[in-house]
């Protein structure tokens, strides 16, 4: 079984190599593949079937009801540019093995000044940001396989133009007889997104070489639509106990992108302390020609002995080979 998958798992990473084209910003809402919480980045972004907090919203929804997750979740970072990337998911039982869930995530960032051919000092300014507001189900099927659905509406903004849209998410898991578990999730299907906006009307002289026509003809420049960012996801994880150190989790996963090529995710997370402290290490984008994202660290530290309460507090950092390093905090508590 295991070799099975091994081959299935290589035969499609070798045919994306061997098919791949150059698609890369190609897509709108970028942002939808932004990682999503400190302990995902913190091992690689190979979350897919591991999935066992609030952030399976992002990952796998299908992980709420396999996990029974009810959890409230904030995670922030830091991300380039002084870029603000925010996260925020709460999940609660509907009945026996029926979950939902509701999540936001939000790229915000300063005013910038407003640039002109020949005037550079306008003293304009302008905003961007992008949102994306979701709603999660997921239920279990068996006691070993779950699925898990998540809706959500797009929206992004510059200035006055705005491009608006909807997007579905699909996941699954499942728990092997021979102990790993198998994720699946297909993010980010619907229809194309275009920009629209005040900022695209502007004066249209029909026939320069005319004198006397109307100068002031209003037109509209027409923008071209976009495919959301879709990405196919399939993982493999497994427990491992090491001695009186603590235990072990290792995951991988095999990510297929409709804007870039077929690249892989690695990581391992190790709990001491009867996993009161955790550490963990990954790489993202193994295997992607000139990839950005590199080498992936983070710490975790369960509060319950304490505080008396179910709070996981989380950090992770990610270098880039060009941009520098990224930090995500996050905030946990279970319910």
């Amino acid at each position: 079984m295991i070799k099975c998958i091994q081959y299935i798992l290589c035969f499609h990473f070798l045919l994306g190599n061997i098919l791949a084209v150059d698609k890369i910003g190609t897509t709108a809402a970028k942002f939808l593949h932004m990682n999503v919480g400190s302990r995902a980045v913190g091992m690689g972004g190979a979350f897919t079937s591991i999935a066992n907090d609030a952030s399976a919203m992002y990952w796998n929804p299908a992980g709420l009801s396999f996990y029974k997750t009810k959890e409230v979740f904030f995670n922030h970072s830091n991300w380039i540019a002084d870029i603000a990337f925010d996260y925020f998911g709460f999940s609660l039982p509907l009945m026996n093995n029926h979950f939902f869930g509701l999540n936001i995530t939000s790229v915000t960032m300063n005013d910038m000044e407003v640039t002109r051919y020949g005037n550079e000092n306008t003293g304009e300014t302008f905003a961007a940001s992008n949102f994306a507001i979701g709603a999660t189900y997921s239920l279990n099927l068996t006691d070993r396989f779950s699925i898990g659905f998540n809706g959500k509406y797009v929206q992004e903004t510059i200035a006055n133009n705005n491009a608006t849209g909807i997007a579905l998410d699909i996941g699954t898991l499942f728990s092997t007889p021979y102990g790993f578990k198998l994720g699946t999730s297909i993010s980010n299907f619907g229809p194309k997104m275009n920009m629209t906006g005040d900022d695209l009307l502007v004066p249209v002289d029909i026939d320069e070489t005319i004198e006397g026509n109307n100068e002031s003809v209003t037109g509209y420049l027409a923008t071209d639509d976009f495919d959301l960012p879709l990405i196919l996801r399939v993982g493999i994880s497994d427990d491992l106990n090491v001695g009186q150190i603590g235990t072990m989790t290792w995951s991988v996963d095999v990510n297929s992108p409709n804007d870039n090529s077929m690249y892989v995710n690695a990581g391992i997370e190790c709990g001491l302390f009867n996993n009161l402290f955790v550490i963990r290490t990954g790489m993202n984008s193994l295997f992607l020609h000139e990839r950005e994202k590199e080498l992936s660290m983070g710490l975790g530290f369960n509060m319950t002995n304490i505080l008396k309460k179910n709070l996981y507090i989380n950090y992770s950092v990610e270098t880039l080979s060009h941009l520098g390093e990224t930090h995500q905090f996050s905030i946990q508590f279970s319910y």
